[in-house]
């Protein structure tokens, strides 16, 4: 089982809020808050950021364009970075995965 990661570097922590620029089309709301997002690895020395990330369904429509958005938007960040975005399934995600700031998102 994936581990979802609670604990962030600061170089972690700044691909996480760059992330929250992309949303989930279907509901507006940043692939962050909805839980979304499993791990993030930044290796500064070797250039490298890893992102583990899975979509509420595999049969998500728009799965495709947010793997390609967070491509994008890393790449446009961290030019000189080697980016790589793993979609996993592992653990499954569920609406108890959303944070506070996400609930709040999708109730407006």
């Amino acid at each position: 089982m994936s581990k979802i990661q609670t604990e962030f570097t600061e170089a972690e922590q700044k691909v996480r809020e760059i992330l929250k620029q992309v949303p989930d089309p279907e509901v507006n709301v940043n692939i962050v808050d909805l839980g979304l997002v499993y791990r993030i690895k930044v290796d500064e020395e070797a250039k490298k950021i890893e992102v583990d990330t899975t979509l509420s369904t595999p049969g998500c429509p728009v799965g495709d364009t947010i793997i390609q958005h967070i491509e994008n938007i890393l790449k446009a960040t961290y030019p000189d970075y080697d980016v790589k975005v793993n979609l996993v399934w592992d653990p499954q995600w569920d609406p108890s995965m959303i944070t506070e700031e996400g609930r709040i998102a999708l109730n407006q």
